[in-house]
């Protein structure tokens, strides 16, 4: 049985509103200021929660590592990966300022913490939940320290194997974990739409038993609202203020009005979904009557007539006998005269 989860006022499950992420992430650049006007953006849009990066880079990346292809199109090859990310790191001071500032704005403060330093901090903070990052998935040292605080977790899921879930899910519970969300993803950026499959949510809502949900790496809002009508309990998608600013994250993400527009598509999608009965809503009901059809005189028929059926014709509006009743009204006898082209009822019969 899949229970639902609670992150603040919100509730994560299949009866309550898609938990919207506006992942914030790392383009701040480093600046504060930004940050908050990041914040502020995610609460103009809508979103419910908004969610940042913390990090210590010299306990994540070694000083050679690598970047990623797509950090090295949009920040270039010349510097390292810990150079790079060493410049994007906020304060721990700053970080409380954050999660105030987005206390004061109504809007839910979750970061994603990428070592044991920065999971202590954030729940002394008072986060409410916390999110593990596709990368780390494997990092049992993270997943047991995140585990061990006993919130709810919200798992990325990207460049993992259904096996490879199992066995963080499985570690997780192990350690005292009760509240997990998967997160669909697929980690490229941006991903390409054939290499979305979010088919794979209901794969491992099927496998695990958890609410799922799906983090988007795709241009555009398409994917988020298609995830949203298969079943995503929870979205989260890159934002920044300015796509041309640099850093690496900021081409593959959404800007304001745009984060506006997907907040609001989803919400639109979700207000359509009903309640599965299948019958007319009260804006069809006036509409019913305009665009059905009902049994109508083809030519006059005097009153004390018999009725036949070369004397009737199908037209609307459907406001009197309906068609699927032609068999029954043939042979009955005109109280009076009905009219050509006159609607048709019950009781214009003897």
């Amino acid at each position: 049985m899949m229970y639902p989860i609670h992150i603040a006022d919100k509730t994560i499950s299949k009866e309550h509103p898609c938990f919207i992420i506006a992942e914030a992430g790392v383009n701040h650049n480093g600046d504060i200021k930004l940050a908050k006007q990041l914040i502020d953006a995610a609460v103009d849009a809508g979103a419910d929660a908004v969610k940042f990066q913390t990090f210590r880079a010299d306990a994540v990346v070694t000083s050679a590592a690598e970047k990623a292809s797509y950090q090295k199109e949009t920040t270039g090859s010349e510097e390292s990966q810990y150079q790079m990310i060493k410049q994007l790191e906020l304060t721990y001071q700053e970080f409380q300022e954050l999660n105030d500032y987005a206390g004061s704005k109504g809007i839910i403060f979750l970061s994603t913490p990428f070592d044991e330093e920065s999971v202590d901090f954030l729940d002394q903070l008072g986060v409410p939940a916390f999110k593990i990052p596709s990368g780390e998935i494997t990092n049992v040292l993270l997943l047991k320290k995140i585990a061990d605080k006993g919130k709810p977790i919200i798992l990325s899921t990207g460049m993992a194997t259904l096996g490879e879930v199992e066995e963080a899910v499985s570690y997780l519970r192990q350690h005292g974990a009760q509240e997990i969300v998967l997160l669909h993803c697929t980690t490229s950026y941006p991903a390409p739409f054939h290499s979305v499959n979010l088919r794979a949510m209901e794969t491992m809502s099927c496998a695990f038993k958890v609410p799922v949900g799906y983090s988007d790496h795709t241009e555009g809002i398409t994917i988020p609202i298609a995830a949203v009508t298969m079943g995503a309990q929870v979205i989260e998608k890159h934002f920044t203020l300015d796509r041309s600013l640099p850093g690496p994250d900021h081409r593959a993400s959404l800007e304001p009005d745009e984060l506006k527009a997907m907040v609001q598509a989803i919400r639109n999608s979700e207000r359509a979904f009903g309640d599965g009965v299948k019958c007319p809503c009260e804006e069809e009901k006036a509409i019913k009557k305009v665009a059905r059809r009902s049994i109508v005189a083809k030519i006059d028929i005097p009153g004390g007539a018999l009725i036949q059926s070369e004397d009737l014709a199908i037209k609307r509006p459907g406001t009197g006998i309906e068609p699927k009743y032609m068999d029954l009204l043939i042979g009955k006898k005109t109280r009076e005269t009905i009219y050509k082209d006159q609607v048709i009822s019950w009781d214009m019969m003897q």
